[in-house]
């Protein structure tokens, strides 16, 4: 996992691999939001007309109908942008499908910075809120490997469940047979022979934003800097006894990097669990801190807020409290994704 420069590209992962997955589960329904194309499932419900309904710009009826398919024993999977599965439809989404917890399927494309519509586009308060929803499960795509497997994650979970989903040209970071695992963080590098040996950084990472750890800690280690790295895609529930193994080896500081407001998402997550670990090491979390983005590409936001790979070896420098002498052509090459592609309807 240590060279990024020769990354595989998948445009679209999701669009075929759901078509084909959903083939045999004659319950799995598609409701859109006048956001079909853009949420490419298109050619899902070109696929499977009778199984699709499109409900228009009208996300609160969306969530209750949904509600209804579900009790009906139909399982509704929702595709539109992660905002309008939750700001807007809150109540019906609390009252109809999560407190009686029912099998609904949340897929939110466009989290946090991976969009430049600006602040009414952006989801970056989407996990704070739906950490605190009782029965709701929360799962975050990193890369190809895991928008084609979180599928078969989301559809194990008896009750609703909310996908941060990627979209368009899509990185593999991950073996195609190392499929995402639920409540399992992957482990990308150790800071000593084991999980359990001590490191002087542990670096948990999501999202989008693994990529852009990924592009760092070669240049780190280089420098001579012990790091365990690990990348986590369940974020409710937050009990994996990996990542707690992982804190407690730490002996310099932990580093949590997201694509999300630090309040309320996995910086937070981690805070808990150190707390009633009584894991006593330094926390940084890197996020956006306070603040809605504007709209731009996704790697001028990455720099912008201080969430790229050189971002990343700065906070370890401050963490470590020295120098490492690692500069932007030190990193693993950037890949950067055309914010107008083939792969994209349009730039929303």
């Amino acid at each position: 996992m240590s060279t990024r420069s020769n990354i595989e590209i998948v445009t679209r992962p999701h669009v075929d691999n759901f078509i084909n997955w959903s083939a045999d589960k004659p319950e799995v329904l598609v409701l859109s939001a006048d956001l079909t194309n853009s949420c490419e499932v298109g050619k899902w419900r070109d696929t499977y007309p009778d199984r699709f309904f499109s409900m228009g710009m009208a996300e609160q009826n969306m969530l209750s109908f949904a509600a209804g398919l579900a009790r009906e024993g139909f399982e509704p999977w929702l595709h539109t942008f992660a905002v309008f599965l939750y700001r807007r439809p809150l109540d019906q989404l609390q009252m109809s499908v999560a407190y009686p917890n029912l099998k609904v399927r949340l897929v939110g494309f466009l989290p946090g910075i991976t969009t430049p519509g600006g602040v009414t586009h952006q989801a970056i308060d989407d996990v704070a809120v739906m950490r605190t929803i009782p029965n709701m499960t929360i799962v975050e795509t990193g890369d190809a490997t895991e928008v084609e497997s979180v599928v078969d994650v989301a559809h194990a979970v008896d009750g609703p469940v909310y996908v941060r989903m990627l979209r368009g040209e899509v990185p593999r970071l991950f073996p195609a047979d190392e499929p995402m695992q639920f409540n399992r963080a992957r482990v990308l590098s150790l800071g000593g022979d084991a999980l359990d040996a001590p490191a002087e950084l542990v670096v948990l990472t999501s999202g989008i934003l693994t990529e852009e750890a990924l592009r760092a800690i070669p240049a780190l280690r280089s420098a001579g800097v012990s790091v365990s790295h690990l990348h986590v895609s369940t974020l409710k529930p937050f009990t994996d006894p990996t990542i707690v193994t992982a804190l407690r080896s730490a002996t310099a500081g932990v580093i949590t990097m997201e694509n999300h407001l630090t309040t309320g998402g996995l910086g937070s997550a981690v805070a808990e669990v150190m707390a009633e670990n009584s894991i006593a090491t330094p926390l940084h979390r890197m996020g956006l801190r306070d603040t809605y983005a504007h709209g731009a590409s996704q790697p001028y936001l990455l720099a912008e807020y201080h969430l790229d790979a050189l971002s990343l070896v700065r906070v370890a420098e401050n963490v470590l409290d020295r120098p490492l002498g690692v500069s932007a052509s030190d990193l693993t090459k950037v890949r950067v994704a055309a914010t107008h592609s083939n792969a994209k309807v349009e730039a929303l």
